[in-house]
């Protein structure tokens, strides 16, 4: 609004012209100011209050299993020795038998006849001896009186000679004519359980069958195989002390038996046989075990695994949970200065349950963050917490 100069004096303008400027650069500081300030910035958020745990060295026993093939101590195929037919099968199968004890019996007529003529053959021999002795000892006076040549004893006593020889061919007619009389009648070679009786009673059996007639397995012990791949093998014979094998097999502690069903066999049992070479086809050694079996729970045939226990001395363990895998590495996150953590990758040695066997990477003393590690950044700063602590107020 504009005064007129007419109704106003010079210096009254001049003063209102004063304050208008004044009010007008306060407006335009206040603009100006309002326009360059910015809000207050928020307070940096605390650093993640996350568990954290000292890794320390221990003895630790990890177990490996091994698929494995159990057997009789003995196991002997059961098969005729001559021919003829069943005449009788004194078992069942899987009856339980003593050495000794009678399994079948084949049709001995025709081995009898046999052991007859032999006989008749032995006592034809020996009347031929006596017949020679006699001419032999008539002969005798005569030559001595010059009665009869010396040509006549000779061929006397040459025919005293064949009928002895006769005699000792005869004798042994009759002992394989007895032995195959003996053969009719099939006895356990040894103590043991019968298999399968694959032929029955009225078979016509020979040796020359190509199936034996049953098998039987002593399995009073049991062999237990399985083996043991070249990696494998090298890291078993360096836990136990001894400088050759057969030192080293008598310091290796007692290993268990599964079953098939993943139950522990109740008898702990003891390696006593490692093979002289490595198979070329498999690239493995094989390796016995011998277990106890009194009760006759394990046959012959019998599967289930090997259960090897490895002793690690001063060994540093971490939780699986408390690691995270990138690119087929395993990593863990360790604190470093000022509480920031550091990605560790760590190589395993092994696996304890539901620990790591760390064999290079940390060393004893180190802390590691046991949990919240999905979200953790190489850098990240954390409010480290005790572990036991932290289970504490849990």
């Amino acid at each position: 609004m504009t005064i007129p100069q007419s109704s106003l004096s010079f210096n009254t303008v001049k003063k209102i012209n004063s304050v208008i400027a004044i009010a007008i650069a306060l407006l335009a500081l206040l603009f100006i100011a309002g326009c360059s300030s910015s809000p207050a910035a928020a307070p940096a958020p605390p650093p993640p209050a996350l568990p954290v745990q000292t890794v320390a060295s221990s003895t630790v026993t990890t177990y490996q299993e091994y698929p494995a093939a159990i057997e009789g101590t003995v196991n002997v195929e059961i098969r005729p020795q001559v021919s003829g037919a069943l005449d009788k099968v004194f078992v069942d199968e899987g009856a339980l038998v003593s050495a000794g004890q009678p399994i079948f019996k084949i049709n001995d007529q025709p081995y009898r006849a046999a052991l007859n003529n032999a006989l008749a053959s032995l006592h034809a021999a020996e009347a031929a001896q006596g017949n020679a002795q006699l001419e032999v000892e008539k002969l005798t006076p005569l030559v001595a009186n010059k009665v009869v040549s010396d040509y006549q004893l000779k061929t006397a006593k040459a025919a005293l000679q064949i009928a002895k020889a006769n005699i000792e061919s005869a004798k042994a007619n009759v002992s394989t004519a007895q032995i195959n009389v003996g053969y009719t009648t099939i006895k356990a070679p040894v103590s043991g359980y019968i298999g399968r009786l694959l032929k029955k009673q009225g078979s016509l059996v020979s040796p020359q069958d190509v199936e034996a007639l049953t098998q039987l397995s002593d399995v009073h012990d049991v062999h237990v195989y399985f083996s043991l791949g070249e990696k494998d093998f090298v890291g078993f014979k360096d836990q136990y002390t001894g400088l050759t094998l057969k030192d080293k097999i008598k310091h290796l502690p007692a290993v268990t038996l599964l079953l098939a069903d993943n139950s522990e066999y109740a008898i702990k049992g003891k390696i006593d046989m490692i093979d002289g070479q490595f198979d070329k086809t498999t690239g493995a050694i094989t390796v016995r075990a011998s277990f106890a079996n009194a009760q006759g729970l394990l046959r012959s045939g019998n599967t289930g695994k090997i259960r090897l226990s490895l002793v690690h001395a001063d060994a540093l363990t971490v939780p699986e949970s408390a690691t995270i895998e990138m690119q087929d590495k395993i990593f863990v996150f360790a604190l470093a200065d000022s509480n920031k953590v550091k990605k560790v990758p760590i190589t395993i040695g092994g696996k304890n349950g539901t620990d790591y066997i760390v064999k290079d990477g940390l060393k004893a003393g180190d802390q590691i963050v046991l949990s919240g590690i999905d979200k953790l950044q190489e850098g990240t700063k954390i409010a480290p917490q005790k572990a036991a602590e932290k289970v504490a107020k849990n």
